[in-house]
């Protein structure tokens, strides 16, 4: 049977598969399973293996439940979020995995969908999360939360450089009457920005959006604990891959690796060790893996990926 087209294939895949080194016995997890691209070609290269799916967007839980349906009970998907990576796997039974992925980008759907809210490309009510079950909304962020609040996000998540000039034009026509529209919002990011910045190849709302979208779902917030659990839930010689997509999460995931990969944490002036912690990690490849020209030009979304893999210790 034909396959239904999903789409683009999903970011560095080859690169992705590789780095997970695929036992076709083991046990593998896609913390973020969006179109379950990465989980199909995972599932592939598994014979009595299995697969566990999680994502926060129940969407995207229905569909990968339709396009891995011929793969039956070597399959779990969970409506859940990455943070709680320790709760899932005791629920599931499972004390050792062989292999996880993590895409941290937001999925082509979510982007595509105008009445999620993530895109300043359509005009839709201003909701961006991810988990539509979630009580905090894009609305509510822009709406309420204070100018130094909103000026510390877009400066912080977006890296806006006009992010003061951008809180101010907010809270002003916030003011007169609600902000209640992706576009609306982007009209005022527009109007608070100089003519200079305007003329930039990139859209004038991409940053805010982002740093918008990273408040609503706590999205650097969950990355530090989910590492940790992650590392601690490998297998010795399992590996650990995670894919980022802007500076932000890069920065935590690098962090975060060489963390896990020194173990000792006592000052530099102690003769001996006091603090008895070991390597849990090994770095697979000290520099992030980078997308090749042939997948940016079938995929510009690609052009941001950077894929940092890690290996259990201990085998």
């Amino acid at each position: 049977m034909e396959e239904k087209d999903y789409g683009h294939k999903p970011v560095l895949l080859e690169e992705c598969l590789e780095a997970l080194d695929i036992k076709p016995e083991g046990t593998y997890l896609d913390g973020t399973l969006g179109r379950a691209g990465h989980s199909l070609a995972i599932l592939r290269r598994l014979t009595t293996g299995r697969l566990i799916g999680v994502d926060r967007d129940m969407a995207a839980i229905e569909a990968a439940g339709e396009r891995l349906r011929e793969f039956g009970d070597r399959v779990s998907l969970v409506h859940g979020n990455f943070s709680d990576l320790g709760n899932i796997l005791q629920n599931l039974g499972i004390t050792g995995i062989d292999g996880m992925l993590f895409d941290l980008g937001v999925s082509s759907p979510q982007l595509d969908e105008p009445r999620r809210g993530f895109s300043y490309m359509h005009d839709a009510p201003l909701d961006m999360r991810m988990d539509e079950s979630a009580a905090l909304d894009a609305c509510q962020v822009v709406n309420g939360w204070s100018y130094e609040e909103l000026r510390r996000i877009l400066y912080e998540y977006g890296e806006e450089r006009f992010a003061p000039q951008i809180a101010r034009a907010i809270v002003r026509r916030r003011e007169d009457k609600p902000v209640s529209t992706t576009g609306d919002l982007a009209e005022i990011i527009r109007s608070a920005m100089p003519p200079k910045a305007l003329r930039e190849k990139q859209h004038p709302a991409k940053r805010s959006f982002q740093a918008i979208r990273i408040a609503v779902n706590g999205e650097l917030d969950a990355l530090p604990p989910m590492l940790e659990a992650a590392a601690a839930s490998l297998l010795p010689g399992g590996r650990l891959a995670v894919i980022t997509f802007h500076s932000l999460e890069d920065r935590i995931v690098k962090q975060k690796f060489r963390e896990l990969a020194t173990g000792c944490t006592c000052p530099p002036e102690f003769p001996v060790c006091v603090c008895g912690k070991k390597p849990m990690l090994t770095l697979v490849s000290r520099k992030p893996i980078l997308s090749g020209p042939a997948e940016l030009a079938e995929n510009p979304r690609a052009r941001s990926a950077k894929l940092r893999v890690a290996q259990r210790t201990g085998f």
